[in-house]
């Protein structure tokens, strides 16, 4: 989808040079991972670079898990593979976090995770699989490797709501905004995933989620005796 129009009814939305119309339209474009953007890191995704603790940490039982980041969702991440990793390591680029007290107390207490202050990763290791990880410290630039055979980058999510400014309501991160978690301030334009729903960004929430904006379309094209012409983006 290159381009929409909700002014009114039916809405328009582009592909390129294609143009559509649909009489609602469901927005489903998710939230993107932030990644560091560090050599090799693209080619070993799925070969123990991760984004998601729940969807690949059991991969890595009895091994040496490393976390980066600093927020709640590091937090989160490092304590949940606690459950698998013989060791979990968090890197993060700053001397304290800026998670939560509660959260930040618990990982810094837990006696399977490590920190590692005020350094950077700057390469992931390995050929095949991750091996290892380069790191410098932001402080004094000094670079060292430590070894790793999992990487899970937990610094934010994007949402893909750019296409939406100006037209569909976005908090301050660029979250669509929904009361309900369905519908948008415009009527017949309803949300569905990852790109509202800033918490738990899991396949089943997003799953369950779009059943509910299907539901809430069919309402709104019997009460609104429409075409049955749904989009969805």
């Amino acid at each position: 989808m290159t381009k929409v129009d909700f002014a009114q009814a039916p809405f328009r939305l582009w592909t390129d040079d294609d143009e559509y119309t649909a009489d609602t339209v469901v927005i489903a474009t998710g939230a993107s991972a932030r990644w560091l953007d560090v050599p090799h890191e693209a080619r070993l995704r799925g070969r123990g670079v991760s984004t998601c603790a729940t969807c690949d940490g059991a991969f890595f039982r009895d091994k040496h898990i490393v976390v980066v980041g600093g927020g709640d969702s590091a937090m989160e991440e490092a304590l949940f593979l606690t459950r698998f990793g013989s060791k979990v390591t968090v890197i993060h680029r700053r001397p304290s976090f800026r998670a939560s007290k509660i959260m930040a107390d618990r990982v810094l207490a837990h006696e399977k995770i490590e920190i590692i202050w005020n350094s950077e990763v700057t390469e992931v290791l390995g050929a095949e699989k991750t091996e290892g990880l380069g790191l410098r410290n932001v402080e004094t630039g000094a670079t060292s490797t430590i070894d790793a055979d999992a990487l899970f980058i937990a610094i934010g999510h994007d949402p893909n709501t750019a296409l939406f400014k100006g037209q569909i309501d976005l908090d301050p991160m660029g979250y669509i905004v929904s009361a309900d978690g369905v519908t948008t301030n415009i009527p017949g334009v309803f949300v569905a995933g990852d790109v509202f729903d800033v918490r738990y960004k899991q396949a089943i929430t997003a799953a369950g989620s779009g059943c509910k904006a299907a539901l809430e379309v069919e309402k709104y094209l019997e009460a609104h005796e429409a075409k049955h012409t749904t989009a969805l983006v």
